[in-house]
């Protein structure tokens, strides 16, 4: 019989990806989205839809009491410089919301839960790659509302056995190959949508933050992971879970580093065209390097990243424009 999983937050980017992925392997899926970022549009058929806010404990309740046997929790306000300009805002969705979709675990007595974390909860990295015995020492609201969801997790386990993989993203780019998945992700802070947006007339130009790294070219280098790769860990955790009865956290990433230069230029050379950006002064914050250790994910899930050419990962963007 197909396992049924509420994938929570499963109109949006990630959350669509892992849509597919699920659908693809087998699983019964139920989608629970408010559309503050996601498009209906971009859920796979076979799925069922629900409009619903993790907000709403009443709803929350409704669609856990329909028998389900997993969650995948992508649901999150996940803007860096917004989370230190608004912490309230980020609290009432991210912890909140959290801990609605806990209670609501346990009300109805649903045990396994995939989270969507982030690499920013270890904050500046004191050594690269980073695997998840690094520090936890996060530098913005967002890291933070990410560490706290997994301590609550932790705690849930050991009082309520709710056992939980919780998967911490590095840089998830990229689009399915198959084109399946087109909705953008609205008002993008990340690279390479901006950069696509430039690329695209929809904003004249970009800024490179800082020129004077130590790095190979005076720019960021950061570990870039496409969503289908992000996607099928996700299933795969659910898997684990099924049969492990134990809690993970993992990080999910290439180990491979690409500046931010390197990415401007694989982007033009995919589109064919030179793009219009200008270098401007470092972000605070903003580390040299930020590399993933993944082997953790390697050895549990029996994960490794497909696409890790980034070329490849920029074309499944430019594909879809």
């Amino acid at each position: 019989m197909k396992k049924k999983i509420l994938v929570i937050g499963g109109a949006g980017y990630i959350g669509s990806h892992v849509v597919k992925k699920l659908l693809e392997d087998g699983f019964e899926v139920l989608v629970y989205d408010n559309l503050s970022s996601g498009y209906e549009d971009n859920i796979s058929k076979g799925a069922f839809f629900i409009k619903g806010d993790i907000l709403d404990e009443e709803q929350l309740n409704e669609v856990m009491s329909q028998n389900i046997d997993g969650v995948v929790h992508l649901a999150a306000k996940k803007a860096v410089g917004e989370s230190m300009e608004k912490p309230e805002i980020y609290a009432k969705n991210n912890l909140t919301g959290s801990l609605n979709i806990l209670n609501a675990m346990i009300n109805n007595n649903v045990k396994y839960i995939v989270f969507s974390s982030s690499a920013a909860v270890y904050g500046m990295p004191q050594y690269t790659p980073i695997d998840e015995k690094h520090p936890i020492m996060p530098i913005n609201y967002y890291g933070y509302t990410k560490r706290a969801i997994e301590e609550n997790l932790e705690w849930f386990d050991k009082l309520n056995k709710i056992r939980f993989v919780s998967l911490r993203y590095f840089n998830a780019v990229g689009y399915a190959e198959d084109k399946s998945i087109r909705g953008k992700e609205k008002n993008p802070q990340n690279l390479l949508p901006i950069i696509m947006e430039v690329a695209t007339g929809k904003r004249k130009d970009f800024s490179i933050f800082g020129n004077d790294y130590n790095t190979c070219d005076g720019t960021c280098i950061r570990d870039y992971i496409h969503v289908t790769d992000l996607a099928k860990a996700h299933s795969l955790a659910l898997d684990k879970l099924f049969c492990a009865d134990k809690s993970y956290t993992l990080n999910l990433g290439t180990g491979l580093g690409t500046s931010v230069k390197e990415i401007v230029d694989a982007t033009e050379k995919v589109i064919g065209k030179k793009l219009n950006y200008s270098y401007a002064s470092r972000r605070l914050g903003d580390p040299d390097m930020l590399t993933a250790n993944a082997t953790l994910a390697s050895e549990v899930l029996g994960w490794a990243p497909e696409y890790t050419d980034i070329s490849r990962i920029i074309s499944t963007i430019w594909n879809i424009e």
